[in-house]
């Protein structure tokens, strides 16, 4: 499909300022659908649907597709390609702005408690960490995630102990993530300075803690991850003002070496870690 053609049919010109990169090779959109595991009665939301491509193999596989698209412009055209498809509703709004769960519902026609939906996204760039973290603690989470990121933050979000950052806590708190495909940058038109990845997260039914466990974790673990280079007895102690023999009490009560530095710890250490401070 010529996607400059049809831009230059509407007027349009991919922005850069929204890092629109639109995902046109037929192999890895449906690599991505079948990731996403779909079924009759799914219902999907997709966030930045550009010009719907994956939407209508979305809609194809699935019950209905919310399509949530910031672009004024993009959405007028959705709503044009996509007349023909009954079960696509096209939104136009900010992901960070919204609640997930409640956008699905509203559209669909459904209720908001027993609610379950999947989501396949091709987030924009910049806001990748933002819009994981906004999906993943929502007031309904999905119940799988199928997102394109930059090839660079895919591997950060799979990373062990060894490699961990807040991202990689951040979603493995929730979900289990997986590389289901590498994306080279002629995939897209107009074709981004990086690869990208396929990143599939299966979400747990209940996280590894409850909310406010976490919400200490999180707490926690960005006091660590603010000097991520230093021994975590020194930087925790600086960063949440507690005297360093009570870090490395807590640090020691909790299995963990006072030098040790923060990338090297696990979820379950970090857990155990916010249970052991004070504060």
């Amino acid at each position: 499909m010529d996607i400059g053609k049809i831009l230059r049919e509407y007027g349009v010109r991919p922005s850069k300022g929204l890092a629109q990169n639109f995902l046109v090779s037929e192999g890895v959109l449906d690599r991505i659908v079948a990731s996403a595991d779909l079924g009759p009665d799914d219902l999907v939301l997709e966030v930045g649907p550009g010009l719907g491509l994956m939407t209508r193999r979305l809609a194809e596989a699935a019950c209905a597709v919310v399509a949530v698209e910031l672009d004024r412009r993009m959405v007028a055209i959705l709503s044009e390609r996509l007349a023909d498809l009954p079960n696509v509703h096209v939104v136009q709004a900010d992901i960070l702005e919204i609640d997930p769960a409640e956008a699905v519902a509203e559209a669909t026609g459904s209720a908001v408690e027993g609610l379950a939906f999947k989501v396949v996204a091709n987030l924009p760039y910049y806001i990748t960490s933002a819009a994981l973290r906004h999906l993943l603690e929502g007031s309904r989470r999905p119940a799988l995630l199928t997102v394109m990121v930059q090839r660079e933050v895919a591997q950060r979000i799979v990373a062990e102990p060894g490699g961990m950052s807040l991202l990689s806590l951040a979603v493995q708190v929730y979900g289990r993530p997986t590389v289901v495909a590498r994306v080279p940058a002629g995939a897209f038109y107009p074709p981004p300075k990086v690869d990208s990845a396929v990143v599939r997260i299966d979400v747990y039914e209940e996280p590894v803690a409850p909310e406010e466990t976490i919400a200490r974790l999180f707490w926690v673990a960005r006091a660590g991850f603010a000097q991520k280079r230093k021994q975590l007895a020194n930087s925790l102690s600086a960063n949440l003002r507690l005297p360093r023999d009570v870090v490395v009490e807590a640090l020691a009560s909790a299995g963990l070496d006072p030098s040790a530095r923060p990338q090297t710890l696990a979820v379950a250490d970090w857990l155990r870690l916010a249970e052991s401070l004070p504060g």
